[in-house]
């Protein structure tokens, strides 16, 4: 009977693999590339190129089964989410598409699938096997959304209250009379801050909210793409994109040296009320300090006022963080567990000095906290160290997905790649 009993089990978990069309466990039917996808990674890992979508491949989800939902940044074929379906091999295939707008936030809760325009937010109703019931008639959860003529993707994550968080990056810079202008001084009080530069909050199953209807619940952010939900203090984190042209707004002040490596790419722990200090004040994480932004009186010396929050962790300046992932799987070893990956999508403003990024950085939590230094984890996005310098990266790392096996799913909106890093146990 024990051996029947055995066979029947395995017989299930083979149907199981087939039907799903994925391995049930790592180390088996998973196929690296022979290259690892092009990618540098640290000891026992590897990776493999899942598709090649051709779109300009922003935020992804992986269902359960493995289904990959993908949102691109425009439509392809008059679709703006893109399915791709498993293979056992690792590999996957695209099966459809549906929503015929453009834009970057995706994200599974509670039995919907939300994902973002630049002016919307809309969700589709998941069957038990994860698949969009009827594609063609989302629900609109938010309308009308303020959008200007940079940083105008809408990133979105839930809570587990039934709560809904949305970026509103603002059309700015730095919030000056001339933007990205030669010594032009800050708008006193910044009226942008009334409807842009931060975190809004929505109910996440009410349908047709306006944009004023939302809670304006974190100012002073000039720009989110990259933001996740931590289940282990349950708050929310997001990255800021930091601000420009120090150097050729401010010559006096910084030179082109300093204006490569500052200001600090930051991550932020937020709670309702906070306020990061966007556009008084940028975080240098050289001095380890906030310092008065020099459109409001700053001679990059002069602190901050302390009422701006502190981010938790730092990083070099205008990497693009695109993407941040809580990593609560099980297929990586131990330290990963609870960390946060973060996906840098590569600068375009360090001239003279190199451009940097194009790579996946791992940094450590404890206890729902950073602990301890970030660290490059999936490197060479870009091709070679000579095209990343160049700023002619070939591929540029943008959205996180976890896998429900524990991989990491990583896409690309240059080319469209979409990857899958996986740890091969020694």
């Amino acid at each position: 009977m024990k051996k029947n009993h055995l066979k029947y089990v395995m017989a299930i978990a083979v149907a199981i693999t087939l039907v799903s069309g994925y391995a049930l466990r790592p180390d088996e039917g998973l196929k690296a590339d022979a290259d690892n996808a092009g990618l540098k990674l640290p000891a026992g890992f590897a990776a493999l190129k899942v598709a090649e979508t051709g779109a300009k491949a922003r935020h992804l989800v992986v269902t359960p089964q493995g289904d990959i939902y993908v949102k691109l940044a425009k439509p392809k074929e008059g679709k703006g989410i893109m399915v791709l379906h498993p293979n056992a091999d690792g590999k996957a295939e695209i099966t459809g598409g549906f929503g015929n707008y453009g834009g970057t936030g995706i994200y599974i809760k509670d039995g919907y699938l939300y994902a973002s325009s630049n002016q919307e937010v809309f969700r589709y109703k998941l069957n038990a096997q994860n698949v969009v019931v009827n594609t063609n008639a989302p629900e609109k959860i938010v309308t009308g959304l303020k959008m200007g003529r940079q940083h105008e993707t809408k990133s979105l994550v839930l809570d587990n209250d039934g709560n809904i968080y949305v970026n509103i990056g603002v059309n700015s810079n730095s919030c000056q009379q001339q933007d990205r202008g030669l010594r032009s001084a800050g708008i006193p009080g910044c009226p942008l801050l009334d409807s842009m530069g931060g975190i809004w909050q929505f109910k996440a199953n009410q349908i047709n909210q306006s944009y004023g209807q939302g809670v304006r619940y974190a100012t002073g952010l000039r720009n989110v793409v990259g933001l996740d939900w931590n289940q282990q203090n349950n708050q929310l984190f997001v990255m800021q994109h930091g601000r420009d042209n120090l150097n050729s707004s401010w010559p006096e002040l910084y030179n082109t040296k300093e204006s490569a490596e500052l200001p600090a790419e930051c991550l932020y722990a937020l709670k309702k009320g906070d306020n990061a200090g966007w556009p008084y004040m940028y975080y240098d994480q050289i001095q380890h300090k906030k310092i008065l932004a020099p459109e409001y009186g700053g001679d990059k010396k002069k602190e901050a006022d302390p009422k701006f929050i502190d981010p938790v962790a730092a990083y070099p300046g205008h990497l693009a963080p695109n993407g941040l992932l809580f990593y609560t799987g099980n297929m990586f070893p131990e330290k990963y567990k609870n960390g946060a990956f973060i996906a840098f999508h590569g600068s375009w403003n360090r001239a003279p000095e190199p451009q940097m990024g194009y790579f996946v950085v791992f940094q450590p939590f404890k206890n729902g906290k950073p602990s301890g230094d970030w660290e490059v984890f999936a490197d060479n996005f870009a091709g070679t160290p000579e095209k990343a310098a160049a700023g002619r990266a070939e591929h540029r790392p943008c959205g996180l997905a976890q896998g429900p096996d524990g991989s990491l799913y990583v896409s690309d909106d240059s080319k469209g790649t979409i990857y899958r890093i996986i740890y091969k146990k020694k």
